[in-house]
């Protein structure tokens, strides 16, 4: 990657243009030529040949559940190409349309339902470049290693080392291929990619055009949505604390070529950027992922310029301000909560009283070895509450954002089901014994070890457990993870985007659980009211907005969580609250409704074991206890008018098998002992936030 620590590494001017560009360079220097939807003879304009019968039939007030991926990568990101994918962003609409598409290593791949919508997010850098490397007639010598790179005959473990090797030499270190010339050009032309010799901005533009085709041809207004979207790749320069955001365009009109780490490595001029486009009529938002592996940075208390590292040796230390507020809501209204890169809900070390917080924890930091400090940044829960903080002192709240799962694929595909994992880096984790859940024979750890050798240093690790060897390592830790989930009108562009702009949205790890929640005065309604949707919604707020407390009165929350037939049944649905007292920062998570007629205990806030079990040799599940459907009434014991607060819903399913038992059990294995060996599969709400009486939140950043 481009950080500053792999610029040092080159001589004077060089490494100097390069960090000017892309640290330092204005959005307003990226006047890209816009690409109309017209022009590019597809059915760009879909929604208005939308039947009206049809709309009307599908319409809903009380809103539909629809459920999507927007974090798909395809043949066109470096990172999958290089490791086999050869998946076209038409296959990836396909599957997730239902139809089956090949893994790198030869096997099919087939979601068990179809999804309602879907974005392909290939990183915004080098699209298409690895792709263009690998073909032998490339004239470029440079490009020589990667010839023929996923021709068929090399679509094989065999050739893990020499994947590895060209990602560490190559990718990792594109610095090493710039130019004298090409660095002084990219000073006056404002792009860092000029100056890098393996790149082809024609190749680039074109597999971009390429993304935005196959969107327009794939949609189907009212029965499979698709959004132009990419992925906008960067992180901290020095700590290589994740700051990954998908972009997500609203309608046809897309620019020529998306913003990227090449163009400048501060999110904040992504922003902007997504500002001038808005001015044309275009909107986009970004949404951030894998805060986990952040290190803190992706909810900082500071501009990015004091973001760089613990001593801020390259920052300002500029607190965020109302400006900086109003930027990042405008553009920045949904955070990716889990993938398979883990769970950014919270950590065990941030929410010790929360026992069901130690779930899915990735510890290292994203591409990297390093480990990721749960520390104040790195989780959502806590970037809630550091958002109240700023919300007390400054009346504006930057962390105001609502919640959704994607899963992060790497094979034009979604891996969401325990028992169909994919996993996600081709060649190199398509196998369990690749990802860690089984042992490795004999041979292949002598296989290993020559790997190791060759590389002058550790590439694949290993762990031993008495007499079986591990491929150890951050596969192990991922999951197959998430989906969002929308409460929208209609299954079109608009009326889906609109709910990403109120944030009525929820986040599931994978089952297609569907999630409501509201709050309101709600005296004398009943939970058998036919019209209790329609109700809910007049008499108060739903997920994602604000509600105004009332002098002397306490609010009453409506929860609803429906299962998926496809899943295990519920256990329980929580409510984790989070408040200011005396300006420091609490939070509290309280079992709300208990499954099979069993209620919370009135001091712990717990609900009574309901003795679901697994069966470890077969993944059998007991299938006599848990609920269809939880839905009910609750007030807050502990509500207080006066205190600055936020509350979400987190509704858990039965234990089930994790992938890797799954893994085990289909080898004749006894699962890997120091992973978990089930899951319980969850889904987030949005949240509602509560202002004291008096006070004057601000509704709307747009």
């Amino acid at each position: 990657m481009l950080g500053v620590n792999r610029y040092l590494r080159y001589s004077g001017v060089v490494a100097l243009v390069l960090v000017l560009v892309t640290l330092y360079v204005r959005h307003n220097a990226y006047n890209f030529p816009i690409i109309k939807g017209d022009s590019l003879n597809l059915s760009a304009k879909k929604e208005a040949r939308y039947p009206a019968s049809k709309k009307q039939a599908q319409a809903s007030e009380q809103r539909n559940a629809y459920f999507g991926d927007l974090h798909v990568h395809t043949k066109h990101s470096f990172d999958a190409y290089i490791f086999g994918t050869l998946g076209t962003p038409d296959d990836a609409y396909n599957f997730a349309k239902g139809k089956p598409i090949k893994h790198p290593l030869g096997f099919e791949m087939k979601i068990k339902r179809p999804l309602d919508f879907f974005a392909v997010t290939d990183h915004g850098f080098f699209l298409g470049s690895m792709e263009e490397w690998a073909n032998p007639e490339n004239p470029n010598p440079e490009t020589k290693p990667f010839h023929r790179l996923n021709a068929k005959e090399n679509l094989t473990l065999d050739t893990i080392p020499k994947r590895l090797g060209l990602f560490q030499s190559y990718v990792r270190n594109l610095g090493d291929y710039v130019s004298f010339w090409g660095s002084i050009k990219s000073w006056f032309k404002k792009d860092a990619s000029l100056a890098i010799r393996l790149f082809d901005m024609k190749v680039h533009k074109s597999a971009w055009e390429d993304v935005i085709k196959s969107a327009h041809a794939h949609y189907e207004p009212g029965t499979f949505t698709t959004f132009v979207a990419y992925e906008y790749t960067v992180s901290t320069p020095i700590e290589g604390g994740n700051l990954h955001r998908n972009v997500i365009f609203k309608g046809a009109d897309i620019p020529n070529q998306p913003f990227n780490r090449l163009m400048s490595l501060n999110p904040e001029n992504l922003w902007h950027w997504m500002d001038d486009l808005r001015k044309k009529g275009i909107d986009s938002i970004a949404i951030p992922h894998n805060s986990n592996g952040s290190n803190g940075a992706m909810f900082d208390r500071l501009y990015w310029e004091g973001t760089y590292d613990k001593e801020r040796v390259l920052g300002s230390n500029k607190p965020i301000d109302d400006d900086y507020t109003k930027l990042r809501m405008r553009n920045e209204p949904l955070v990716e909560v889990t993938q398979i890169k883990g769970n950014s809900d919270t950590h065990p070390l941030l929410s010790p009283n929360d026992e069901w917080a130690d779930f899915e924890i990735m510890t290292l930091r994203v591409g990297a070895q390093r480990l990721s400090e749960p520390r104040d940044g790195s989780y959502v829960r806590e970037a809630y509450l550091n958002g109240l903080v700023f919300e007390q002192k400054q009346g504006l709240n930057p962390y105001k954002f609502g919640l959704i799962g994607s899963s992060d694929s790497h094979l034009a595909s979604s891996t969401v089901d325990e028992d169909e994992y994919y996993s996600k880096v081709g060649i190199l984790d398509g196998y369990p014994n690749s990802r860690g859940s089984i042992p490795v024979t004999t041979q292949q750890t002598q296989q290993i070890k020559e790997v190791n050798r060759q590389a002058g240093g550790v590439q694949i690790e290993t762990k031993a457990f008495g007499d079986k060897v591990y491929v150890d390592g951050n596969f192990k830790e991922w999951g197959s993870s998430g989906l969002a989930g929308v409460w929208a009108e209609e299954n079109t562009r608009d009326a889906i985007f609109e709910a990403f702009r109120r944030k009525e949205t929820f986040a599931t790890t994978g089952p297609r659980i569907k999630l409501r929640f509201f709050v309101g005065d709600y005296k004398g309604l009943s939970l058998k009211d036919p019209n209790l949707v329609k109700k809910a919604y007049a008499k108060g707020v739903t997920m994602g907005g604000d509600f105004k407390v009332k002098q002397g009165k306490v609010p009453k929350f409506l929860l609803w969580a429906q299962h998926d037939p496809y899943s295990a049944k519920f256990q329980r649905i929580q409510m984790v609250k989070g408040w200011l007292k005396d300006g420091v920062k609490h939070e509290k998570v309280f079992d709300v409704v208990c499954s099979d007629g069993l209620k919370p205990d009135p001091k712990t806030h717990r609900c009574p074991d309901n003795k679901a079990w697994v069966n470890l040799d077969t993944c059998e599940i007991r299938s006599d206890v848990g609920a269809k459907e939880l839905k009910t009434f609750w007030e807050d014991p502990e509500f207080n008018e006066s205190q600055l607060a936020f509350y979400y819903v987190r509704v858990l399913e039965n234990p089930t098998c994790r992938w890797s038992t799954w893994d085990a059990i289909r080898a004749g294995e006894k699962p890997r002992p120091d992973l978990a060996k089930t899951i319980q599969e969850r889904a987030y709400s949005s949240p509602i936030w509560f202002a004291p009486v008096g006070f004057k939140p601000i509704q709307s950043y747009l």
